[in-house]
């Protein structure tokens, strides 16, 4: 059947969209509430399946093999689309030749939050700190993450000799943290706020771009990070099979999009201090294309991973 007869008695059925995250995350929040919306608009169950693993590589590779007919999408974060591929030796998906981007949902810059017992308010007071203890760490939410890379930036352009500490996800991060068991870690505003409330740490910086909720904490840039690192953009986004009918496409980024500026998706992105509306499908492909190498030079930085 030609891609654009399928594309006008689309949808026909219910539409599976396969979160590569586990249930209570952001990725599986986002799924269900833009799922929700979409399933209202198209009058059409959207079921959400949370497959879990690899970082969203098992999502993936499902994702991959299935019928590009606008019924199966993924949804996972950046480090699916950008970390993956450059991490996992065995991974067997290309975003580039595999997926087409429906819609990218920008999460907002990560906070790097420094424990009370450092008593450093800015980040220039935590560098002149680091460079006179003997031992100074920060926490990231997993080797080879986005935190990761912040670290490792800052160590090299510094000269320092921050000890990454890598967890399984950032809640037992921020646990650590708030029993003053390591020096400060970097991770999502959502997460982090618990510490911030209880007076446990103090947030420094934040990567890209000022939150809405702290507006007063400046970024990595403005306090003169230089790293190309900081400037990279953190998201969800949701994705379909290469050579998905382009009308499809088109529908369902145009829904994600309109789902935003509804009163419930609009209240979510606010309390997690994201000020960003989701992108167009070709918004999402370009700003990829730009990225992608950068990342791919960040993650060269690192050198060999524990994985």
């Amino acid at each position: 059947m030609p891609s654009i007869v399928r594309a006008q008695a689309w949808p026909s059925k219910p539409i599976k969209i396969v979160c590569g995250f586990a249930a209570g995350g952001q990725t599986d929040q986002f799924s269900r509430v833009y799922g929700e919306y979409i399933a209202r608009e198209l009058g059409q169950p959207v079921v959400v399946e949370n497959k879990t693993g690899a970082s969203g590589a098992i999502a993936a590779m499902e994702v991959k093999r299935s019928d590009p007919d606008g019924y199966t999408l993924m949804m996972s974060n950046t480090g699916t689309y950008m970390l993956n591929p450059l991490l996992q030796k065995d991974v067997k998906y290309s975003i580039a030749e595999d997926f087409v981007f429906v819609s990218m949902m920008p999460t907002g810059g990560l906070p790097l939050l420094i424990s009370e017992k450092i008593g450093a308010k800015t980040l220039a007071e935590f560098i002149a700190y680091a460079r006179k203890a003997e031992r100074v760490n920060l926490g990231t939410y997993a080797a080879g993450s986005y935190a990761h890379v912040v670290i490792n930036e800052l160590n090299r352009q510094y000269g320092l000799k921050i000890e990454p500490v890598h967890y399984r996800g950032e809640a037992p991060m921020w646990t650590d943290l708030m029993g003053q068991s390591i020096d400060g870690g970097i991770g999502s505003f959502g997460a982090a706020l618990p510490a911030i409330q209880a007076g446990k740490a103090h947030a420094v910086a934040v990567t890209r771009r000022r939150l809405i909720a702290m507006p007063e904490v400046q970024t990595f840039a403005e306090q003169g990070v230089v790293s190309r690192a900081n400037n990279l953009l953190t998201f969800q986004a949701c994705a379909a099979p290469a050579k998905t009918p382009p009308e499809i496409v088109k529908r369902l980024s145009d829904l994600f999009v309109a789902a935003a500026k509804t009163e419930k998706i609009a209240d979510m992105l606010k309390k997690q201090s994201i000020d960003e509306p989701p992108m167009t499908a070709e918004a999402s492909a370009a700003s990829y294309k730009q990225e992608a190498p950068i990342w791919s030079e960040m993650v060269a930085n690192l050198g060999p991973i524990a994985q």
